[in-house]
């Protein structure tokens, strides 16, 4: 902190040392692989099209345009060597994006003059990037497409300091580009050359230009050497669209502070350090150009920055039912996760999709027939809350009626009689909020952990969250993809860790079962520090862990536990006050009996009402409703809090009336 304090009393920032991001450069950078994957799959084609006909030629040069950007992100990480640790995995990688590029210069001329700018950055000619950065702006649209132009004079300037191999391949690689010119214009191919690369290469330089090289630098008078926070900035807000369309670029200042971070970690490198960049005075600029210092950027994330993007996501308001009511409703896809689970998505009609929104954490249950007799079964949504889509998972229960009928027979097109979303489940969600929350799961309970984690990294911009998965092996993980997307998305903020019970493979320090000694040992701080914890996955597993957290002196209002099936009553079933209880179900006031050792919920489905429920054994809270009068007591409780409680409601089929009479309200 003395360094901070003494860069703002006048020291020269360049010359306080850079925090400590704790990023390196992996064995192989996986997301490079897959975008220069991408980016080549995209060039062939967009190549074969061109040559067929199949698309017209405005698709092709976007397609082809498309994937040089791409690719030139492949080139810039290589010219770094934050591809791999392996030397050569760079150079490999470099050669082939460089050809795509421009192959008017070799990879390794591009590294020196790459390696040039960062080193002279804003100083005029010694920048090679000035021609576009320090340009009047009416030449911009010229200078734009003509980017990698001045690097062959750079290359010229500098050619006796270059190693002869170097300067070889630059010259080869520039007659093969002019020969593959003259030879398509004297076989009068020029045009369909044009198409597939020429001008997709124009187009894709003018982006880069744009993009990579005038939205980072421009007027910004300071030098890398003057000062190095102020040399590049970051372009803040709108990050959700920002970040994958710029590559990351849009957090520049954190490639020149360290460039060899990959890519897709300038942004976590950023949130590690902010307060000390802050300090350093960086650079800084909201998406739509307005400059700020470090003052004005903290008041402006706090009204502005995280909360406003192009299309801002609002804390889910949940369902309109005011209880759990039945409607028929489409499949809309029937998608596989592993052997023995699918992804059911429900195409939910419009009018009624205010009744189907949901908060994070909340489950829907699926009433299904089978030999004349109705079953009902929970599941939860795994999918985001503000999202508008609703779906769950269902994993194959040995001898599960329901469960073998999805996984084996359910089809998109089929119907299914679903309730409204009940349950009580997951956080208080607040955009303002800075927590970290912890979440833990086993198996099939990863289905509302995955709505919780996936709904808090959305709307609580400044939230991180760490997820403890146990399953056996990678074979039978839901959604494996989906948190690999989201480990991608979110990399700053979210970690994923995989703990497996049979796979040998498996590091040694994550084999096993979850328990409070591993997550301790993995979590690396103090337990009592996280804000919220969320359990969902065998009762064992949750409810030890519960138990666990609450001896190490956490809070247990910041511990929410959730059990897919609950525990049928104990109690005695000759106890309970036989009681005369006042129904009100959709408005209207029944009377029915409630015999000693009843719950309310028996009671009422034995006088013929169509009151909700679900689990029968008080896990899921669908069968929730308020005691206006009288009094009950629940012999167990797994899903209402404190709160609720004490306002006076009960799981009707754990309640039985402590009173004569009571009034009981499921509105």
């Amino acid at each position: 902190m003395a360094n901070m304090l003494e860069h703002r009393g006048g020291t020269d920032s360049a010359a306080v040392p850079l925090p400590d991001t704790g990023e390196r450069v992996p064995a192989i950078s996986w997301p490079i692989v897959g975008i220069f994957g991408l980016g080549i799959g995209t060039f062939g084609v967009s190549a074969w099209a061109a040559l067929t006909g199949a698309l017209p030629s405005v698709a092709t040069i976007a397609l082809s345009a498309a994937s040089i950007f791409v690719l030139f992100t492949v080139l810039h990480d290589a010219s770094h060597y934050s591809i791999s640790t392996r030397r050569w995995v760079n150079v490999a990688f470099g050669r082939v994006a460089m050809f795509f590029v421009s192959p008017l210069i070799s990879f390794k001329s591009f590294s020196f003059i790459h390696i040039s700018h960062h080193r002279n950055t804003n100083d005029g000619a010694s920048d090679p990037d000035h021609f576009i950065s320090g340009s009047p702006r009416w030449q911009l649209p010229f200078r734009f497409p003509a980017m990698d132009l001045p690097y062959v004079g750079f290359v010229l300037r500098n050619i006796k300091r270059r190693p002869r191999g170097e300067m070889i391949e630059t010259f080869g690689l520039a007659a093969l580009a002019v020969a593959c010119i003259v030879g398509a214009t004297m076989t009068g191919h020029l045009w369909t050359l044009a198409v597939v690369y020429l001008i997709p290469e124009r187009v894709a330089m003018f982006v880069l230009a744009w993009w990579f090289d005038w939205l980072p630098h421009h007027d910004l008078p300071d030098t890398q050497r003057e000062n190095r926070y102020r040399a590049t900035r970051n372009r803040v807000g709108g990050e959700w669209v920002l970040t994958p369309l710029l590559l990351s670029q849009n957090y520049h200042l954190v490639h020149h502070l360290h460039p060899s971070i990959p890519f897709y970690r300038y942004v976590a490198a950023w949130r590690k350090n902010e307060q000390a960049y802050l300090d350093r005075d960086a650079a800084l600029i909201t998406a739509f150009g307005k400059e700020l210092d470090a003052g004005s950027y903290d008041e402006w994330k706090r009204l502005n920055g995280q909360l406003a993007p192009l299309l801002p996501l609002r804390v889910p308001a949940g369902s309109t039912a005011t209880k759990a009511t039945a409607h028929t409703i489409p499949v809309a896809e029937v998608r596989h996760l592993t052997a023995d689970s699918i992804e059911l998505t429900l195409d939910v009609p419009a009018d009624l999709r205010d009744q189907f929104a949901f908060r994070p954490g909340q489950h829907i249950t699926i009433r299904h027939t089978v030999g004349g007799e109705q079953i009902r079964r929970n599941y939860s949504l795994c999918t985001p809350a503000a999202s508008g889509d609703i779906a769950i998972a269902v994993r194959r229960v040995p001898g599960g009626v329901f469960s073998n009928y999805a996984v084996e027979s359910l089809s998109a097109g089929d119907s299914l009689e679903v309730m409204t979303p009940t349950g009580n489940f997951g956080p208080q969600l607040d955009e303002l909020a800075r927590d970290h929350i912890v979440a833990v799961a086993g198996g099939s309970g990863i289905t509302p952990i995955l709505s919780i984690v996936r709904t808090a990294l959305a709307i609580q911009t400044e939230t991180r969250c760490t997820l403890f998965y146990g399953n056996r092996s990678a074979d039978t993980t839901m959604f494996l993809d989906e948190l690999r997307d989201l480990e991608y998305r979110y990399a700053d903020r979210l970690r994923v860790v995989h703990i497996r019970s049979a796979e040998q493979n498996h590091p040694a320090d994550l084999r096993g079962r979850i328990d409070i000694d591993l997550i301790t040992e993995l979590l690396r701080e103090d337990l009592r520090s996280v804000d919220s914890w969320f359990l969902c996955g065998p009762a064992e597993m949750t409810t030890t862990l519960y138990g666990s957290l609450i001896e190490q002196g956490v809070p247990d209002d910041r511990v929410d536990i959730e059990l897919f099936h609950g525990v049928q009553r104990s109690g005695d079933p000759d106890g309970g006050t036989a009681a005369t209880a006042t129904v009100t179900l959709s408005g209207i006031d029944h009377e029915v009996e409630v015999a000693s050792g009843d719950s309310i919920l028996e009671a009422s489905l034995r006088g013929g009402l169509d009151a909700p429920y679900a689990c029968m054994g008080g896990a899921c809270g669908t069968c929730t409703a308020k005691v206006v009068s009288g009094t009950a007591t629940m012999d167990q409780n797994f899903t209402l809090d404190r709160g609720q409680v004490e306002a006076g409601y009960v799981l009707t089929c754990q309640a039985r009336p402590t009173s004569s009479s009571l009034c009981v309200d499921y509105d």
